[in-house]
């Protein structure tokens, strides 16, 4: 039986919640899933990135393999990095920062990697904030858009994998896509490819002909 994973469960340790599941990183080369990236719902304490063979699918839920004191000392689900060669007194114009301003004393903008942060006085480098994914693998989050030959499909659920290597087995769609039909379920042999973002090799009308997922 495949298990899934699906993206905005909540995720427990042994011992605990430990946040929602908000990216799942896959190896686009081998087709499996290698880790997912779980955030504390309120961000006040780090992400981290999961390796899948310590994780346990439930039904609405995700428990971990894990306490929460073994969860923080996984490898972190951010990067933070100075931005070099651009600074807040001049390194950023009024049109390259969205949404600054201050919050507490701190310069606060968005980057076209992540976010960047730094002091709002004097010259401060910046510091940008990005998704971790080891190298050579690629993630989705729940934002991800599902793309069939001849168009957009929906956003993406999650995938169905193989319990025995993590191989994707299935693109799962979110509900309410796709004529009314509660969910969606996309052989992997369908997917032209999983790197940066899911793209399929058959049309809209292929996807409508699939069998109902039981």
């Amino acid at each position: 039986m495949a298990t899934e994973f699906t993206l905005g469960v909540g995720a427990n340790c042994s011992d605990g919640p430990c946040g929602e599941v908000t990216r799942i990183v896959l190896n686009p080369a081998t087709r499996t899933v290698t880790h997912l990236a779980v955030e504390p719902r309120h961000h006040r304490e780090a992400g981290r990135l999961v390796p899948v063979e310590r994780v346990e699918a439930a039904v609405g839920e995700v428990r971990l393999g894990c306490t929460l004191a073994e969860f923080d000392q996984l490898d972190p689900a951010e990067e933070v990095e100075q931005a070099e060669g651009l600074d807040y007194a001049g390194g950023y114009g009024p049109d390259a920062v969205m949404g600054y301003g201050e919050v507490g004393g701190m310069g606060v903008g968005a980057s076209s990697s992540g976010m960047a942060i730094g002091g709002s006085l004097g010259h401060h480098k910046p510091m940008v904030i990005s998704d971790a994914v080891p190298e050579g693998e690629s993630d989705v989050a729940r934002h991800e858009r599902v793309h069939a030959t001849d168009g957009e499909l929906g956003q993406l659920k999650g995938f169905a994998v193989d319990p025995a290597d993590y191989r994707v087995t299935h693109v799962l769609l979110r509900e309410g896509h796709l004529w009314g039909r509660k969910e969606v379920a996309i052989p992997v042999s369908a997917v032209a490819s999983l790197d940066d973002g899911i793209w399929l090799n058959i049309t809209k009308n292929q996807v409508e002909e699939l069998p109902p997922r039981s």
